[in-house]
């Protein structure tokens, strides 16, 4: 049986500790920044909602700057989802990018273009999902609380394996259904892994991912501002993130 994909993500991470100079906790997204060898780096991942537990959702609240920058890794595999929410965040700022090479260009139109003639199954309702509808073959929207036109999550056992592209919220590796959902696909089908708390990480195209579209915090200070102030992404977007795409060595081609 394949080892959960978050075992890669973590053994991704430098294994010496990495000073960790911030985290915040925001409305909608946590932010952690890092030091790595004298510069600082900031990853994003959603902020999950916490469910009610008789413990609180972040136990070292307060004190998450003096974890080990592992230690605050291994928060994606706990069982509170705020604490989820940090370790993935701080797994996106430790993760090495240099030499990776990536394309920016708005997800939703790389679906459309590569969708045009074909069938697009699109796990979670992004707010692209009626423009990207008219410009597809076919699409399905599968959602944990479906809106008017979505499908209940608990369809994508029969509507995955009949997609032949598959786009990913990268909240599946927040909420552990990745590795449940890669597995229902064809083996020839085209997967994305969309949304900010997409890991850029090479790792994810040996299973399966062929494009990773997510975000480079190019103004560290800005957002953190706005992460505090409960932006949303296109507000944080404004304020100093890139939005990326790398793809796998599947042969397929950006379109331009």
């Amino acid at each position: 049986m394949p080892t959960p994909v978050i075992d890669d993500l973590l053994a991704a991470v430098p294994a010496a500790p990495q000073r960790v100079v911030d985290v915040r906790i925001g409305a909608a997204w946590t932010a952690v920044v890092v030091e790595v060898d004298g510069a600082r780096r900031c990853g994003l991942a959603a902020t999950l909602s916490s469910a009610e537990r008789d413990e609180p959702p972040v136990r070292a609240a307060g004190k998450l700057t003096t974890l080990s920058s592992g230690a605050l890794c291994q928060l994606a595999r706990s069982a509170s989802p705020v604490e989820v929410s940090v370790g993935m965040a701080a797994i996106n700022a430790l993760l090495p990018h240099d030499g990776l090479q990536w394309t920016e260009i708005n997800a939703a139109e790389l679906l459309a273009q590569l969708g045009a003639h074909r069938k697009v199954a699109l796990v979670g309702h992004f707010p692209f999902v009626d423009w990207l509808r008219e410009r597809v073959q076919t699409l399905w929207v599968l959602e944990l609380a479906p809106r008017p036109g979505d499908l209940p999550a608990s369809a994508a056992v029969e509507i995955i394996p009949q997609a032949n592209i598959v786009a990913l919220t990268s909240m599946t590796l927040l909420n552990h259904t990745f590795d449940r959902l890669m597995a229902l696909r064809r083996p020839d089908t085209q997967v994305m892994l969309l949304g900010p708390s997409t890991p850029l990480a090479p790792l994810l195209f040996a299973r399966g991912v062929g494009l990773l579209s997510g975000a480079v915090v190019e103004d560290i200070d800005a957002v953190l501002r706005g992460v505090s102030e409960g932006a949303g992404f296109r507000q944080l977007h404004r304020l100093g993130v890139r939005l990326v795409t790398m793809t796998g060595n599947q042969g397929l081609e950006i379109p331009g």
